[in-house]
């Protein structure tokens, strides 16, 4: 499916990391030279941790799961059934070079995809990824992890739908100890991986239109 000539693909069942890291470096390199589309990729890992570019070894605390180093921004962050991954490669050369615009517009489209589902959810200033309230106070619900190589992006974002909460306790998820980890299924909205995914196409428009008026703004 082709949304404003980015291509949307979402993968069923479970991908391998290492797998969808060579694809989304080769699909990097091609949308650099122009031979490939832009590209949103959906899909779910089994269950991992991955270590990003801040990562501290003293926050795994149980690698129970397989670790992996991530070229990514960011620390600790666990993947897994039940949570939805989105691998955003899209070329900024084109969009504004902008890298805080694309981080900003991408928690926005998360939020506003969420809003769709009838959750409240929002970012906090210093704090990394997407947070809801619970009765138990704030908990997060999404996290932002990007990498820009020759201005083309990888990485992306991930909602936590209905996993196993309980895996992200073999890490201080993103460095942030001290609050929880939500899930829709954990708030009490039964949306499923495919009523997100539906959000966020109907999201996405609205999310390449940011980055087009930050670009505009920029060049003005």
């Amino acid at each position: 499916m082709m949304i404003d000539d980015v291509e949307w693909q979402v993968s069923p069942g479970l991908t391998d990391y290492p797998t969808a890291v060579a694809d989304m470096d080769a699909r990097a390199e091609a949308i650099r030279a122009g031979t490939a589309r832009e590209r949103i990729w959906l899909l779910e890992h089994a269950p991992l941790y991955t270590a990003g570019t801040s990562a501290d070894s003293a926050e795994l605390l149980d690698p129970r799961f397989p670790v992996h180093a991530s070229g990514r921004g960011g620390r600790y962050t666990y993947h897994g059934p039940g949570q939805r991954v989105g691998y955003v490669q899209l070329d900024l050369g084109a969009r504004g070079r902008d890298v805080r615009c694309f981080v900003h517009a991408l928690e926005q489209w998360v939020i506003g995809a969420l809003g769709q589902l009838g959750v409240a959810a929002r970012a906090i200033d210093g704090r990394i990824g997407i947070w809801v309230d619970t009765p138990g106070g704030e908990a997060k619900i999404g996290a932002i992890g990007v990498r820009v190589r020759r201005w083309v992006t990888l990485h992306g974002f991930s909602v936590n739908v209905d996993p196993d909460l309980d895996h992200f306790t073999g890490i201080v998820p993103c460095g942030l100890g001290e609050f929880p980890v939500a899930s829709l299924a954990s708030i009490g909205n039964n949306a499923s991986l495919g009523a997100l995914d539906t959000a966020l196409r109907e999201t996405l428009p609205e999310f390449l239109a940011a980055l087009a008026r930050a670009c505009e703004k920029k060049n003005s």
